[in-house]
């Protein structure tokens, strides 16, 4: 989408530009080697978005969306070194290639630095970015904490996994959309729909992402294939196939996922039972309600249609994502 290449080459522009070249090397090389292997930028291009959809100056944003991507990047190594991930983008994950010490101290520091980047704007707006930021932060740990008891928890409800995904992974878009609308001074109630609209497309996101972790192309995807059901992760797959399966299937994937390894026959095994309760079909379903909720709140910001437009577009580009 061309309205996405232009966001992503001023993010690009601008991560080239704050480089880290300071010392020790072996610190701050390993956090270049993250923010170098390109994601999509999502999430800093939101930023820049919603200042842009409210009148806001770009090139005010463009700091606060590095913040964004730091931090995001700050969560993926954690994330990695947690889920024990070889990949992570199609290239070996930073705990890998540097250790792991070095990888936890590597994120510690991406942490770090994105507070710096919010350190040009003005006190008020400052404090406003920053109390967003921290919460989104401790959300995000929250729902990490309530994915890795999900592992070894007997019984976990649909209702528990939402407000898991809601912390882990759609906080941060709405909080991305939410922060661009502040520096734009998008008005208070339009800045909580734009809000809401990034948690439910954040939502539709990390569903989509549990649907590739089976269904997907690994090529593509740039993850170890059924990387969750290896670590035993209770997504929406495997609580939809314990709704839809029978009292049989039931019991084999208590059975697989009381053990967690690699074994060729689990991953097999649980693929099987996905298949037969026709989880894809069900979970592309999810994905779509959360996109037309957000697409709800979207409709509700006062603002020109044609300049709504282009949040269309990234929603249904997340919604048919293959990668």
């Amino acid at each position: 989408m061309e309205f996405l290449q232009q966001y992503q080459e001023i993010v690009e522009q601008g991560i080239e530009k704050y480089m880290f070249k300071d010392k020790p090397r072996e610190l701050y090389e390993p956090m270049n080697y993250i923010i170098n292997h390109r994601g999509k930028r999502l999430r800093p291009i939101m930023v820049l978005m919603a200042c842009d959809l409210f009148g806001g100056d770009i090139k005010k944003a463009l700091k606060p969306s590095l913040a964004i991507e730091y931090f995001h990047n700050f969560t993926l190594i954690h994330d990695d070194i947690m889920d024990e991930a070889p990949l992570r983008r199609n290239v070996p994950t930073i705990h890998t290639v540097y250790g792991l010490n070095t990888g936890i101290l590597s994120g510690d520091g991406l942490l770090l630095k994105a507070y710096k980047f919010f350190e040009d704007l003005e006190p008020q707006l400052y404090k406003a970015c920053v109390r967003v930021f921290t919460h989104t932060g401790l959300l995000l740990c929250e729902g990490q904490q309530y994915d890795i008891n999900f592992e070894t928890q007997d019984n976990v409800t649909f209702e528990e996994y939402i407000r898991m995904i809601t912390y882990k992974t759609g906080v941060l878009s709405a909080s991305s959309f939410e922060i661009g609308a502040l520096i734009a001074g998008a008005p208070f109630r339009d800045a909580k729909n734009i809000f809401n609209f990034g948690k439910h497309i954040g939502i539709a996101f990390q569903i989509m992402d549990d649907y590739l972790d089976v269904f997907g192309d690994q090529k593509n995807f740039g993850k170890q294939h059924a990387g969750d059901i290896v670590e035993n992760k209770k997504t929406v797959l495997y609580l939809l196939a314990r709704e839809h399966g029978t009292e049989e299937e039931r019991r084999e994937l208590d059975f697989w996922y009381s053990k967690k390894t690699d074994n060729i026959d689990k991953v097999y095994g649980v693929e099987k039972i996905f298949r037969r309760t026709k989880v894809d079909e069900k979970t592309l379903r999810l994905v779509e309600k959360h996109n037309e909720i957000a697409h709800d709140y979207l409709m509700k910001i006062d603002i020109a249609e044609e300049k709504k437009k282009p949040f269309i577009e990234l929603a249904n580009y997340l919604l048919r994502r293959d990668s």
